[in-house]
């Protein structure tokens, strides 16, 4: 599911206002138009010597196995699930913890890096913003504030209306006259070719279904560590 709104911080939502919702037609990686000529750039500049990987923008992947858990790390199993696969025997590093939608937001919004897109669960489940279970989550390192419930935007006035509100947002009429645009980009004519170079939607090669064939890799070290890349790190769509 994409991030649909860019407006976090306002006391209140108005829906019928164009400029509370994020530009679907762009690639949440240059959501912050700022990203835009880095990320070109990046693109541009690559060369693999060996020629095996090919340009892309982004190393990183919208949806992965890692970023349901970082989501759902205060509900099991995908608490237990989110250490296996950081190879962890403690929670992450608190400020690197999904610890709030606003900081969530804005990190998208200063790091080209992190390209999460998000899960279904915040248009229908607000038991996942709770820390039911006590979790001891640690505390951010700047205000030493304990890492508990997620930190909702202020115009939510509890975790049942930010999904009312949040799933309103993603019904209203704004987003039924643009989510085309977003789909075009995960399942549709920008996701490979000429036309996701264009619209900065390129993303590492095995995350593309059939770029690698996995059965001609004789090397057993060198499949097994390709698996754990597609696995944990995520695999675009097949496309429409």
């Amino acid at each position: 599911f994409p991030w649909i709104l860019r407006d976090y911080v306002s006391e209140t939502l108005d829906l019928t206002d164009p400029a509370v919702f994020r530009d679907l037609s762009k690639p949440i990686g240059v959501a912050n138009e700022r990203h835009a000529r880095d990320v070109k750039e990046k693109y541009e500049s690559f060369e693999d010597p060996t020629g095996t990987v090919d340009k892309f923008h982004y190393g990183t992947h919208y949806s992965n196995a890692a970023g349901v858990m970082h989501y759902l790390i205060r509900t099991q199993t995908f608490t237990t699930g989110s250490n296996q696969v950081s190879c962890a025997t403690r929670f992450d590093c608190s400020d690197r913890q999904f610890h709030s939608v606003p900081a969530a937001w804005q990190a998208r919004m200063e790091n080209p890096v992190d390209v999460k897109e998000l899960i279904p669960e915040f248009f229908y489940f607000p038991e996942f913003l709770e820390n039911q279970n006590g979790f001891d989550l640690g505390c951010l390192q700047l205000s030493n504030e304990k890492v508990g419930d997620v930190v909702l935007p202020r115009w939510a006035r509890s975790r049942e209306d930010f999904i009312y509100q949040h799933r309103k947002a993603l019904e209203s009429e704004y987003v039924s006259a643009h989510l085309h645009e977003w789909i075009d980009l995960i399942f549709g004519y920008k996701q490979r070719g000429p036309a996701a170079v264009e619209a900065l939607n390129v993303f590492y090669y095995c995350t593309y279904e059939g770029a690698v064939d996995l059965d001609a890799i004789a090397d057993e070290t060198q499949r097994k560590a390709l698996e754990g890349i597609i696995s944990n790190f995520g695999q675009t769509p097949c496309q429409l």
